[in-house]
């Protein structure tokens, strides 16, 4: 099964163009006053979905340790985030929402949700429900692929690779499992 280049270039036009609305859609509805933007707020919502490791959390944001230890420094000065050691591995910490942080998440995912039905008001049940399994797969496929890419560019790299960065490797495809 493979899909026809033109209707790869169909989907690519359709995915810039989603991406172009979603971020008109951000900048009209992100407060100027809020505490936290919207990077920050994907940051809170990765943490949201269970306790993990920075390292971790950067390899499925698709972003360096330094950024996401700057996001994280921000978001615990702002009380929206704790850090705990890491039981497993003294070195390492975990990062968990607060009480706080995990109310701004469903704050922000009640909201999100209000504006997105608002939007999808001609849409009936099922058209919504096949736009998220459609959504899910696409998602699935090209993240699937993005580890792929990262596994084989590890194992390329394995013959002058350190057991450290072998290892380091392995968890980051693992994270983003």
């Amino acid at each position: 099964m493979s899909v026809a280049s033109g209707t790869a270039t169909g989907l690519v036009h359709r995915i810039f163009d989603l991406q172009r609305v979603l971020r008109c859609i951000v900048s009209s509805n992100i407060s100027r006053d809020a505490q936290v933007g919207f990077a920050l707020q994907g940051v809170l919502r990765f943490i949201g979905e269970g306790e993990s490791r920075a390292t971790n959390l950067a390899a499925r944001l698709g972003v360096s340790p330094p950024v996401l230890s700057r996001h994280i420094a921000e978001l615990e000065e702002l009380g929206l985030v704790v850090r705990r050691p890491d039981p497993a591995d003294g070195r390492a910490q975990l990062v968990a929402l607060s009480e706080e942080g995990l109310q701004q998440v469903r704050d922000f995912e009640e909201h999100r949700s209000a504006r997105l039905r608002d939007y999808l008001a001609e849409w009936s049940e099922e058209d919504a429900l096949e736009a998220a399994r459609v959504l899910g797969k696409l998602t699935d496929s090209l993240s699937r692929s993005v580890r792929e890419q990262h596994s084989s560019r590890a194992k390329a790299a394995g013959s002058a690779a350190t057991n450290d960065t072998t290892e380091e490797a392995a968890r980051l495809a693992e994270a983003t499992a």
